[in-house]
């Protein structure tokens, strides 16, 4: 489908990105950027791209398909430091976990070209970072969300659709401001949640001691605190009015958890218990119908 792959961050997204394509025979060759030499280099001896480029401009140079997979903060930076090369007909798109922002920075860095900018965000991960983590199979049955503006050209939106879905992605559009909304309360907060725990936890004089004792349960809930800080500060001050929004709700909810605990009523804690474990329960069984065949 593609002659060369401009991918600019060779980072776990941009590099799983690359070895999916290469893997379904989506793209000829790849031509990489990282910020860090030694990244772009390892990228190389690993195969997870072809030709190692000295900057993102040249990354891009003859390709048409671009990926930028780089902190939401450098966004703009990047994609003015492409601008010269890119056209109409070349389809550039971003995994960023915010899209607001994103958008923003598309329509200042590439002006009269942001129709071929379509911002997309997989919904996948892992705790860990760098190019030795790049799995071809990281975007596999997960969903992608693309948010497209009134300036994004219709051939380029089916173009990314079409390239997600061929690596076996399940997607979905929506508002770059219903996309911040959304995964302020189902991605982000629990990231800043999770984090909290952990910090109040360190906190404490008897840290080491409780950390000693923690099981599954504590493992589970705190997985995403292990996550790139320097990402997450980046995610989320970008989309910190959403977070901060679901921040109070949460306190909210949790205030009245705390009032029914110092009540002492039982019937009424178990209520609000059962209502989160039915809802959680429906939401997992719901997940599960959607891989099934």
């Amino acid at each position: 489908m593609f002659e060369q792959l401009g991918l600019i961050g060779c980072g776990l997204m941009g590099g799983s990105f690359a070895l999916a394509l290469k893997q379904a025979g989506l793209v000829k060759r790849v031509v990489g950027y990282s910020k860090s030499p030694t990244t772009t280099e390892r990228a190389r001896q690993l195969g997870v791209i072809d030709v190692e480029a000295p900057s993102a401009l040249l990354a891009v140079a003859g390709a048409d398909i671009v990926l930028v997979a780089v902190p939401v903060s450098a966004t703009e930076a990047t994609l003015k430091a492409i601008r010269h090369l890119v056209t109409p007909q070349m389809l550039v798109m971003d995994v960023g976990s915010t899209k607001a922002d994103v958008v923003q920075a598309a329509r200042h860095a590439l002006q009269a070209q942001v129709g071929s900018f379509v911002p997309s965000h997989p919904i996948t991960g892992r705790e860990v970072s760098g190019v030795e983590h790049a799995d071809a199979e990281l975007y596999s049955g997960r969903q992608v969300i693309l948010t497209p503006t009134e300036r994004t050209l219709t051939a380029q939106l089916k173009r990314a659709e079409e390239v997600w879905s061929a690596l076996g992605c399940r997607v979905t559009s929506m508002s770059p401001e219903s996309h911040d909304e959304a995964f302020a309360a189902v991605s982000h907060l629990p990231h800043l949640l999770a984090f909290s725990l952990v910090g109040s936890i360190t906190a404490q004089a008897q840290a080491d001691t409780f950390l000693s004792l923690a099981g599954p349960g504590f493992r589970d809930f705190t997985r995403i605190a292990a996550s790139d800080p320097k990402m997450w500060r980046d995610v989320l001050l970008a989309n910190r009015d959403e977070v901060l929004a679901q921040s109070r709700l949460f306190q909210q909810s949790l205030t009245r958890l705390e009032a029914t605990i110092r009540s002492g009523d039982a019937q009424a804690l178990e209520d609000l218990l059962t209502l989160a474990s039915e809802t959680r329960a429906h939401w997992r069984m719901g997940a599960q119908r959607k891989k099934t065949p």
